[in-house]
């Protein structure tokens, strides 16, 4: 499979901002990373798989909202720190501009009983965008040992025995951290 490289030129601040801004205020709920790994590395190949989806993971686990932490980390890939400001600054000012604009129409709206309906129905979409994202994500990690069981623990850990995310990750993360990279010395 030949190396992935992103298009030259790189884009510019103004274009991170644009692209960033669209995905912010056209995609809805949880499935903000679906969109942005589909725009980011399938249509404008800015991105390499590989590399996104270790820049979510990297996203994830630092403090702070996800898709603002893949906007800067792909800026900053990019064009350094005026790509990343500009990344970042598109993926939160268009959708707060929209998010006001919608709750003084939401506000209006909640008179009539069909609105909220339509809000379900959203809710709905969101909820389809993420389980293809984790469906996306899992299928090519559970083709490996290591990370199917970090996958299961993590899962049994949160969700079956409700212990604290903090807590689920402090300690999983330092493990699989290490499996991983003993692997790495191993394949080398």
């Amino acid at each position: 499979m030949p190396e992935w490289s992103p298009p030259e030129p790189k884009p510019g601040p103004l274009a991170l901002f644009l692209a960033f801004g669209r995905i912010g205020v056209t995609a809805f709920g949880g499935g903000l990373t679906g969109w942005i790994m589909q725009d980011m590395v399938r249509k404008r190949r800015w991105v390499g798989e590989e590399d996104f989806l270790a820049g979510l993971a990297m996203s994830q686990a630092l403090p702070g909202v996800n898709v603002v932490n893949i906007a800067i980390w792909i800026g900053y890939r990019m064009g350094g720190l005026w790509s990343a400001v500009f990344a970042a600054l598109g993926i939160i000012l268009p959708p707060m501009a929209m998010v006001t604009l919608f709750s003084l129409i939401y506000e209006w709206l909640t008179r009539y009983s069909w609105s909220q309906r339509a809000i379900e129905g959203a809710v709905a979409a969101s909820i389809g965008l993420m389980l293809s994202m984790g469906v996306k994500v899992g299928r090519r990690n559970l083709r490996r040992v290591v990370p199917a069981v970090v996958m299961a623990v993590i899962f049994v850990a949160v969700a079956i025995l409700k212990l604290p995310i903090m807590l689920v990750v402090l300690v999983v993360a330092p493990i699989s951290v290490a499996l991983a990279y003993r692997r790495e010395l191993r394949d080398a």
